[in-house]
């Protein structure tokens, strides 16, 4: 027999995403923001309220990602795992859950602790699996709020070089830029300024959230990082934030040159992620990109930029492939036989 219902997690170091599948249907996705590393105590009455808000059944499966333990509240990513572990026994029912890793298997917590490194960081996988069934020969662009995950599939298979973070970092199957949390003077080094250019000042006076929200392409309620200033994730805010990275404030810079200094971010964005696509497509051979995540119209961008052909997740999934991972892991663990 199959699960009738799961709760898939994707149990991140800054948000927690669930969705919950019927029948082997998504039936709800929801995310949370929660900072691991200063807010970790509040991780089991999240997913007590997920479940909650879901309305999932007693009887609930529940099918577990992590990159949580990637966290500096962690020293190691085996006491992370180990953290999140309890975390989840607490608060949801440890009979009914199982933990995915890195080569597509439901392990038990038990499992789960034995081998915390098979574990860490196993979220995009559980897409990437879930794509090469339906898009046997593609790219998953998966842009989410801090990084974005690049993955080869070939002939129904995942064909990804590396397995753990460091390794898909140099592979460039991992790019750590996302669509809220990047510093801006990680994805560039001077903005248009007056009739020239200006270096940007690396000293955390924004982020690449106010850069997307100035331009339109992040909802303010999509800006769930605290603001680099702690005032509110709105568009007239952001504006000073991005005036001050050339050491300005609004009162020195207008709208135009805010507009050419937002664009020129969103630009390097767009430009580094369409260059990693284009290197992990050529190496795979394949010409079509599966976009995801909360940055899927950046991802597309970049993947038509780099002559792929775009299909999007959120075409089959609905808001679900904001989350990916979180539908993706439910919607296996439904073909999966219940304990196994």
């Amino acid at each position: 027999m199959t699960a009738s219902a799961i709760v898939g997690w994707d149990i991140g170091g800054v948000n927690v995403k669930a969705a919950l599948v019927v029948g082997g249907r998504l039936r709800g996705a929801i995310s949370r923001p929660l900072e691991i590393q200063h807010c970790f105590d509040a991780l089991g009455a999240t997913l007590a309220d997920a479940v909650a808000e879901l309305g999932a059944p007693a009887d609930t499966w529940h099918a577990v990602t992590m990159t949580a333990e990637l966290s500096q509240r962690f020293r190691t990513k085996a006491e992370g795992v180990t953290a999140v572990l309890d975390a989840v026994e607490a608060a949801l029912r440890p009979d009914r859950v199982r933990v995915f890793d890195v080569h597509g298997r439901f392990v038990t917590c038990v499992d789960a602790r034995r081998d915390t490194l098979a574990v860490s960081a196993s979220n995009w996988v559980a897409t990437a699996t879930l794509i090469a069934t339906r898009t046997p020969d593609a790219v998953l662009v998966d842009i989410g709020t801090t990084t974005t995950d690049i993955i080869p599939i070939v002939g129904g298979r995942i064909a990804a070089v590396g397995r753990t973070d460091p390794d898909r970092l140099a592979s460039g199957e991992l790019v750590y830029t996302g669509l809220v949390r990047t510093p801006i003077e990680a994805v560039l080094r001077v903005v248009p300024y007056r009739r020239g250019q200006a270096a940007v000042s690396a000293d955390g006076f924004a982020i690449v959230g106010d850069a997307h929200l100035w331009c339109g392409t992040l909802a303010a309620a999509d800006y769930t990082a605290p603001t680099p200033d702690g005032r509110p994730a709105a568009r007239l805010w952001a504006g000073e934030r991005l005036a001050r990275i050339v050491c300005a404030d609004r009162t020195m810079l207008d709208d135009a040159a805010i507009d050419a200094i937002a664009a020129a971010v969103v630009e390097a964005q767009t430009a580094t992620i369409s260059a990693a696509i284009a290197r992990v497509a050529g190496i795979a051979g394949v010409r079509a990109a599966v976009v995801a995540g909360l940055g899927d119209a950046i991802a597309a961008r970049a993947a038509a930029r780099a002559g792929l052909d775009v299909v999007r997740l959120a075409d089959t999934l609905g808001s679900a492939a904001r989350g990916a991972p979180a539908a993706a892991v439910a919607l296996l663990f439904a073909e999966t036989p219940a304990g196994g």
